[in-house]
């Protein structure tokens, strides 16, 4: 058994240049983990806290050395002596710390960062690759490698003077493993910067490394990536489909869906209507976040329209919080659920998110925030959980391809026990 001898967190910036937690812990037999906490741009309003400073005069108030003082306080007297094997423990002592429902007081950035750094440290601790330990802990058997949704054109929030809409993504469930369905997107992403180019468009890049050219309305963006498919020699709805996330609570105003890059403002029967005429005109098997978070009654629609058409993903909406997961399966508003680690604050609350889509038939696609950092947690953590599917961007960017290149190394290492998704992650 070792338990945790030391905790020392640092401020560190994530790939946007703002400010972030940065956990490492020891236990005491000279075993030690990290974690880089991510951060979003495109929030839901129910997720767990992230805690800043709001210091003006530090990052324009964005600083979280409050984060960081509380993981070297109140959260290493949690955490300390702890047995870092007993990871739902350690968790329950995190949150009972904070005593808040949302992580608010030390907010949700400082005790998530310790929770997975733990977990690292009892993997190597374990002499175990962190996807096996993880998997272990969960009770099941690591695999398969997943599915990968790469945004490769950027709009909303992610890119300014782009599409209303926020991310367009190439999905190659056609691919015989994980390796050949990330060349394919590589080799797509690299026809698609020819394309935009030789139109004089931008190719500049968004915080997720897809490229956000000016288009002159939404079906544009989608038009144009499956130019790019055919560029590069495949065939779209056979070997590449295309998933969305819309981010539709970006642009839901006093009580319409205002695409002001097409110049409509629908309402959320006209908004299903809107995505049942794209799913006739274009391959597209995932649509996250359709609708706004607080528009559950038009999700209830959606899911009853389009339900049996497309993966029908809730992120702002459900925040990967296993109660709001739970009240969504009763009222059959979605058939999926996006999985962020930092929208809830620990890896025991995150594992229960992902099992609770499982009991309920639903997918589960492990997710990247916009403001990432080096940290790949998550390549490994959507191994161990067999959710089947991961977005983190672009194949594109430091922080993006660093999850990319570790489930690389997580196929090459599994060899011929290795199983690629590919489109069976979508049946539901």
């Amino acid at each position: 058994m070792a338990r945790i001898a030391r905790l020392n967190a640092l401020e560190i910036l994530d790939s946007r240049g703002n400010p972030t937690v940065s956990v490492s812990v020891g236990l005491d037999d000279g075993s030690t983990g990290w974690a880089g906490v991510p951060s979003g741009a495109s929030t839901g309003s129910r997720e767990a806290v992230e805690l800043r400073d709001g210091d003006g005069a530090r990052y324009g108030g964005k600083g979280v050395l409050r984060a960081v003082a509380n993981v070297n306080g109140p959260l290493a007297q949690v955490a300390l002596g702890r047995d870092a094997a007993d990871q739902a423990g350690l968790d329950r002592a995190l949150v009972d710390a904070d005593g808040t429902p949302n992580k608010g007081h030390l907010g949700a950035n400082a005790i998530l960062g310790v929770s997975l750094a733990a977990a690292r440290a009892e993997a190597q601790s374990s002499h175990l690759p962190l996807y096996r330990y993880l998997a272990q802990m969960a009770g099941r058997e690591p695999g398969p490698l997943p599915l990968p949704l790469l945004n490769i054109l950027n709009g909303g929030k992610h890119a300014a003077n782009s599409t209303d809409l926020q991310e367009f993504m190439v999905v190659p469930h056609g691919a015989p493993s994980f390796a050949e369905g990330l060349r394919w997107a590589a080799e797509i992403y690299q026809g698609l910067a020819r394309l935009l180019h030789g139109r004089k468009l931008a190719t500049t890049v968004g915080d997720e490394g897809g490229y956000a050219p000016s288009l002159p309305d939404n079906a544009g963006a989608v038009e144009v990536i499956l130019e790019a498919v055919e560029w590069a020699g495949f065939r779209a709805g056979k070997d590449v489909s295309l998933a969305l996330d819309a981010a539709a609570s970006e642009f839901f105003e006093d009580g319409k869906y205002q695409l002001r890059r097409d110049g409509r403002a629908l309402t959320s029967d006209q908004m299903v209507a809107f995505y049942a005429d794209w799913l006739d005109r274009f391959p597209i098997v995932s649509l996250e976040d359709g609708l706004a978070e607080q528009d559950w009654d038009g999700w209830r629609l959606l899911n009853q329209r389009l339900g049996s058409r497309v993966q029908l993903v809730g992120d702002d909406i459900f925040v990967t919080n296993p109660s709001i997961i739970r009240e969504g399966i009763e009222k059959g508003v979605a058939n999926s659920v996006l999985i962020k680690l930092n929208q809830i604050g620990t890896l025991t609350e995150t594992i229960e998110a992902v099992e609770l889509a499982r009991r309920a038939g639903w997918t589960a696609v492990v997710s990247h925030r916009s403001g990432e950092t080096p940290d790949a947690f998550i390549a490994d953590f959507v191994v161990a959980m067999g959710a089947g599917q991961i977005k983190t961007g672009a194949p594109a960017r430091g922080e993006r391809v660093a999850k990319y290149n570790r489930l690389l190394e997580i196929e090459a290492e599994l060899r011929e026990k290795a199983t690629y998704a590919g489109g069976s992650a979508l049946a539901r």
